[in-house]
């Protein structure tokens, strides 16, 4: 009888493991190996953030500061513009550009919709000029000329009726991209060039095994597939991603949903909150069944503390808000000693369509960049010597503030989790001054662009900022801008009806 060969261990695979993730088992994460193998990295940044921010009036002012903060924190966005060529000039060839009429609803393609998860408008009625205003504005404001009702710069069409037609062409959308209280980590129906760069095979090679897989984007889905053998003492397969830098806060959901298709195995998932290799890790198994799709939920407090497949009892629960690294593995064993029940050497595979958190907090999904002053035309007892030029010159300008005014309430009416700002006079001045939030529509005074382009932004991630109207204003004496959390607890969420 034939002595059956022993499968042979593939160094080279193991020296393309280490590269991948720049560590040596057991040793921990040395950058010298990372520098001498290929180039391999062993962190990455946080994931891009899924799904696309439509910025209405992307090259205004405020538009196109927006657009920059939201590409620089990794944000995939799309620009509504009502001229492509000139959104090209302003912008760069590095933005999605769509141009569209806000003020005529079936202008709102699918295309300019598409994978849209929130909206920022910027949009308002031209009263030129755009840039170099000065804090009172009133001279720009003498002899403006408005149009008949069929062109877009009139203050009914665009600040009411265009509004009213991007709220529900927005609503209308966002009914089909999910809870408003997930958060998207991996959707890998839309990958994108960084996705491909975050996930490698982590295998039995690593303790001298003959195990092999590989993870693909195949058919909307990460692939995972390989062979698993317990040839050489082995047993395991799994995809990890390389350490997230900085680390993923998912302190705010409650747990992980993961749309699969499975083959009837158990796998694990696995969370790590250390940088090092071979550090601590936080696990769940779950069963599939073969060619069945579904969602696994796992509750944070179900991961159980695990250092080389043995529980540990005394240990910390999962800290949520630094998330360290993903991996999902296929292994012969258990935790303690224990076998999967489901376990079989041999071919495998794992279809992953997306990796979400739930639970979390509801986040504004519409932004407007509104006005201060919009309740002030017609308020009894007003005295218009003291207001600004756009109050003391409402009916001038068309009602400007008035049909401002009923686009904020359209957006009220909505149903959609909103963020509507007051800016006071808008200014070229350079940001990160103090800032004043108040309510009831009184204040007065100046705001640069760059600080409500970086409210916008800040609003996307703070429940704190949902369903909430305010004005702000610059105030050398106010909170700084970076404590955006600190401005909006002074703040009351609104009630149905807001003056």
């Amino acid at each position: 009888m034939t002595e059956q060969k022993r499968p042979k261990w593939d160094a080279g695979r193991f020296w393309k493991t280490l590269s991948y993730f720049g560590a040596v088992p057991f040793l921990g994460n040395i950058s010298w190996i990372r520098n001498l193998l290929s180039g391999g990295k062993s962190t990455i940044s946080t994931p891009e953030k899924p799904g696309v921010i439509l910025v209405a009036g992307a090259t205004g002012g405020v538009g196109k500061r927006v657009v920059q903060k939201l590409q620089q924190r990794g944000y995939s966005v799309r620009g509504l513009v009502r001229d492509l060529k000139q959104g090209r000039e302003m912008l760069g060839t590095g933005v999605d550009l769509v141009d569209a009429d806000i003020t005529l609803a079936d202008s709102l393609s699918d295309r300019l919709l598409q994978d849209v998860t929130a909206v920022i408008s910027c949009i308002g009625t031209r009263v030129q000029p755009v840039e170099g205003d000065t804090p009172t504005r009133e001279k720009y404001y003498q002899g403006i000329k408005f149009y008949t009702p069929e062109v877009v710069d009139v203050p009914e069409q665009v600040e009411y009726r265009g509004i009213q037609n991007l709220v529900d062409a927005t609503r209308r959308q966002l009914a089909t991209v999910g809870a408003p209280h997930e958060k998207v980590i991996f959707d890998f129906s839309k990958p994108t060039d960084n996705l491909k760069e975050i996930w490698g095979a982590l295998d039995d090679i690593v303790m001298g095994g003959v195990s092999e897989s590989n993870v693909r984007l195949v058919n909307a889905t990460a692939y995972f597939s390989g062979n698993v053998s317990t040839s050489n003492s082995g047993g395991f397969v799994s995809i990890r991603t390389r350490n997230f830098e900085p680390p993923l806060d998912l302190s705010a959901y409650q747990g992980i949903d993961i749309r699969i298709k499975g083959d009837g195995k158990r796998y694990k998932f696995i969370l790590r909150t250390d940088p090092k290799w071979d550090s601590i890790s936080y696990c769940y198994s779950f069963d599939t069944v073969s060619n069945i799709e579904f969602t696994v939920r796992i509750p944070f407090s179900e991961f159980i503390p695990v250092f080389r497949a043995k529980t540990l009892k005394d240990c910390p629960p999962l800290d949520a808000s630094q998330i360290r690294s993903v991996q999902i593995m296929l292994s012969k064993f258990e935790y303690d000693g224990e076998l999967n029940p489901k376990f079989t050497p041999g071919p495998f595979q794992l279809q992953i369509q997306s990796l979400k958190a739930y639970g979390g907090p509801t986040l504004p999904r519409f932004i407007q960049v509104s006005s201060a002053g919009v309740t002030r035309p017609g308020r009894p007892g007003l005295d218009l010597e003291s207001e600004p030029p756009a109050v003391r010159m409402n009916e001038q300008l068309g009602g400007i503030l008035t049909w401002k005014l009923r686009g904020e309430e359209a957006i009220r009416a909505s149903g959609l989790p909103y963020t509507i700002i007051r800016p006071c006079a808008l200014t070229e001045e350079q940001g990160g001054e103090g800032l004043m939030f108040e309510q009831g529509d009184n204040i007065k005074g100046k705001v640069s662009r760059e600080d409500i382009a970086e409210l916008c932004v800040q609003a996307l991630e703070l429940p704190e900022a949902c369903n909430m109207t305010f004005e702000v204003k610059a105030d050398p004496a106010g909170s700084r801008a970076e404590d955006w959390r600190g401005l909006f607890a002074r703040l009351e969420r609104d009630r149905q009806t807001v003056r």
